[in-house]
């Protein structure tokens, strides 16, 4: 017999990570982008100038998720792209002063999270290692035996 669904540790991140998404969603709603967007936007905002290969390793995703998620922001004029000067095969996304604006705007996210998680910024600094610490040994444990 399985474990029940709320003792499960898998269960227990995905249903967070909906909450959190449900959260931030009329935020994101009301600057006009998406939850992935954001993601993007804050991979620009960490590393400004990448390649979109670039932006899906940050992510964890694969380029062709990425490439439409940097057309329709650029489209709203948050990005731009452009072939690499020294390799015409990567593509170069920049975030506009309208996605960098946007981007400081975007604070008001982690700001909500705080206030409706009721935890103070330590425990979910702790938090927040921890699950980093739990990804980063199973994403090792896959590159050592993946299968």
């Amino acid at each position: 017999m399985p474990l029940p669904l709320d003792n499960q540790l898998c269960f227990t991140l995905y249903a967070t990570s909906m909450a959190i998404n449900r959260t931030y969603k009329p935020m994101l709603d009301e600057m006009g982008i998406t939850y992935p967007q954001y993601l993007v936007l804050n991979a620009l905002g960490e590393a400004d100038g990448i390649s979109v290969g670039g932006i899906a390793h940050r992510l964890a995703l694969e380029s062709s998720t990425i490439t439409p998620l940097v057309k329709r922001i650029e489209q709203a004029g948050l990005v731009t792209r452009q072939r690499s000067q020294t390799d015409e095969r990567q593509v170069q996304v920049d975030l506009t002063p309208r996605g960098r604006a946007l981007l400081v705007r975007c604070n008001c996210l982690n700001e909500t999270l705080i206030e409706r998680s009721g935890m103070k910024l330590a425990e979910l600094d702790t938090l927040n290692r921890q699950i980093q610490a739990l990804r980063d040994a199973l994403n090792e444990s896959l590159e050592v035996d993946p299968g």
